[in-house]
């Protein structure tokens, strides 16, 4: 079902691309995969706020890892804009160390590959044991640079999606499915 809302004097529509029921279905498989990869082991998942807080909670959910911790980092490459600006800004560092800690960082959304490079050079320095991503989106036609993905949920067409933590000038994110955003100007 579309959702339609008025804003600013234009008509923001919402069309779904995949269903909450989908995610969910996915985030089992993932919690399965990676609970078999780290079995055992003492690992941190990392959440990259903001977008990844749904994909995070319900995975961490899907997870059975009992030698789990979890820690948050914010960054910002948007704005309030529907493309990636390519300008990496760091809005919250993590709470602890994780060098010599097998890190699995969950994102909502990888598309031109700076933000995650960022991340991974930028923890790199800090020594873990292992670095493993798992992202919610991959949008490979908007790659600028290559980066490793662990595990990705869904790979997607080039649009600007929103919904599941995604967000367009911050609003949208408790959508339970993740859409399209469309724009249409009122007469």
């Amino acid at each position: 079902m579309e959702l339609i809302t008025e804003v600013n004097g234009r008509i923001e529509k919402l069309v779904p691309m995949i269903t909450a029921d989908e995610i969910q279905a996915r985030i089992q498989e993932l919690g399965r995969q990676i609970s078999q990869d780290y079995a055992g082991q003492e690992v941190v998942a990392l959440a990259v706020l903001k977008g990844s807080v749904l994909f995070f909670a319900d995975l961490l959910r899907a997870l059975d890892l009992p030698l789990l911790t979890t820690d948050f980092l914010g960054l910002s490459s948007y704005g309030s804009r529907t493309a990636s600006s390519g300008v990496v800004r760091l809005t919250q560092d993590l709470s602890r160390p994780i060098e010599g800690k097998h890190l699995l960082v969950i994102e909502d959304i990888v598309d031109t590959g700076l933000t995650m490079k960022y991340l991974l050079d930028n923890f790199q320095t800090r020594r873990p044991a292992s670095i493993r991503i798992c992202t919610l989106l991959h949008k490979p036609a908007g790659k600028v640079v290559e980066v490793p993905m662990d595990y990705v949920g869904f790979t997607i067409e080039d649009k600007f999606v929103v919904g599941y933590g995604l967000d367009y000038d911050e609003r949208y994110r408790q959508v339970p499915f993740i859409g399209v955003m469309e724009f249409q100007d009122l007469p």
